[in-house]
Order: C-alpha cells, then sequence, then structure tokens
C-alpha cells in the first residue's frame, strides 16, 4: 500500500480549469490550518476553517467560519471568529473545460455583514484522494490569490489538531516548493501553527530568511479591528 506522502501531487494555480475532481461534498466540515505562509499566524494559535455547504441553487455555495486564538489566549478562551461565504467559480468559458466537468477548485469568498464588502479568491492546489472528516490523513493545500490589497499566500490543511505525519509534511512542502514561480517562494516561507497541546515541529525545504510577507482575506479583515465572537 502506498503511502500517504506518496500521493502527494500539487499544480500551479489556474483560473480558468484547475486539474483537481474535488469532492466538495466530503470536503466540508472542520479543517486545522497546520502551517501557513501568512504572518497573521506567527502569533495566534487553533486557526480552524469550518466549511457547511448551503442548500442547493442556482450556485454552489458554502458557508465559510474561520476560527482562530491569540498565542497567549487559553486554550479554553473563546476563539475570534470571521465568516463568509464560498461561492464556486465556474470556467470563464465552456472551452476551459473538458465536456462534463466543472472547476471544482476555485472560490471567491465574500464576508457577511458589516464585513461584505471584503472578497477574495481562492483555490485548492492539491489534496487526498480522501478529504472527508474521517480520515486522519486528509488533507490540502489552498492558494490565496493575489488582490489588489494583498499578495498571495498559502495554507497547508489537516483534519485533525495533532496535524499530519512528519514525512507527509516534508513532501507536500516540497511538491509546494518544487512548482516554482510565486507559489515556489512562498512556500520556503512556510512555518508551523501553533495547535494547543500539540508540540511544534520544524519545518523542511524553507527559506524564512526570504519570507515575502505573504497575506490573504484574513490580514486585511484583521486590520478591521476584528474582535472575539
Amino acid at each position: 500500500m502506498a503511502s500517504p506522502s506518496s500521493d502527494v501531487v500539487l499544480h500551479v494555480p489556474d483560473a480558468h480549469n484547475p486539474r483537481i475532481d474535488l469532492d466538495l461534498d466530503e470536503f466540508m466540515g472542520t479543517w486545522y490550518v497546520t502551517h501557513s505562509t501568512l504572518p497573521l499566524w506567527k502569533d495566534k494559535k487553533d486557526v480552524t476553517l469550518t466549511y457547511v455547504m448551503k442548500p442547493p441553487s442556482k450556485e454552489v455555495q458554502f458557508e465559510d467560519i474561520v476560527e482562530y486564538r491569540a498565542a497567549t489566549a487559553a486554550a479554553t478562551a473563546s476563539p475570534s471568529r470571521i465568516t463568509g461565504v464560498d461561492t464556486l467559480i465556474a470556467p470563464a468559458s465552456a472551452a476551459h473545460t473538458p465536456a462534463g466537468q466543472h472547476a471544482q477548485t476555485r472560490f471567491k469568498w465574500r464576508g457577511r455583514g458589516w464585513l461584505v464588502v471584503a472578497t477574495s479568491r481562492w483555490q485548492v492546489l492539491g489534496c487526498s484522494a480522501d478529504v472527508s472528516a474521517e480520515n486522519p490523513h486528509a488533507w490540502a493545500v489552498t492558494y490565496f490569490e493575489k488582490t489588489l490589497f494583498t499578495p498571495p499566500g498559502l495554507d497547508v490543511y489537516a483534519r485533525t489538531a495533532a496535524g499530519l505525519p512528519e514525512a507527509l509534511v516534508e513532501e507536500i512542502v516540497r511538491k509546494a516548493v518544487a512548482l516554482g514561480g510565486d507559489v515556489g517562494v512562498l512556500a520556503r516561507a512556510f512555518f508551523e501553527v501553533e495547535r494547543s497541546g500539540v508540540e511544534r515541529k520544524s519545518v523542511p525545504h524553507t527559506d524564512n530568511a526570504h519570507r515575502i510577507g505573504a497575506v490573504n482575506k484574513i490580514d486585511v479583515l484583521n486590520h478591521m479591528a476584528l474582535s472575539p465572537s
């Protein structure tokens, strides 16, 4: 049987035809951000994203709930929360996607309430074959696109706070660096995000001395004086 690390396949960001067949229903649920290139998470811990599919409509949408605690907060402290809605982005033209298939990996995020004016686009660059919450080795790598106000960024998701096997993390980082270009540069700045009760480890194949300071929607919203929920 192949090891989890032997199945890591990542792709460069593609606005027209993502090459991953992602089962969105299985992708729903809570994910832990175990590694990131986002400076915002340097002084945060217990970062999670919870996705909940909305009822069927003309657009495929799901709730997006980000929660985190300050690094100095107790593990039992109420987390800060950012809520929004993700909408599946269809290909710009049917010519970009093989017949009978639809883009399943690129989304547009919009904030809720007074954050409704905040938007960003993100996509999955790779994931495990089984992304269900029942798979303790499930993983995903997400890429946040550059906006007028923020450069791009990367996150690694896991289904448990304990995170992924060390060999799997090493392979994910190595494959991300190997993509080259902007993503490869970003991947060299990966660091482990603190999780309560989990011992932090060093991240291989990174070069924090050349960090470019990637940020995404969370960085912008953080400057808007978010308070704990």
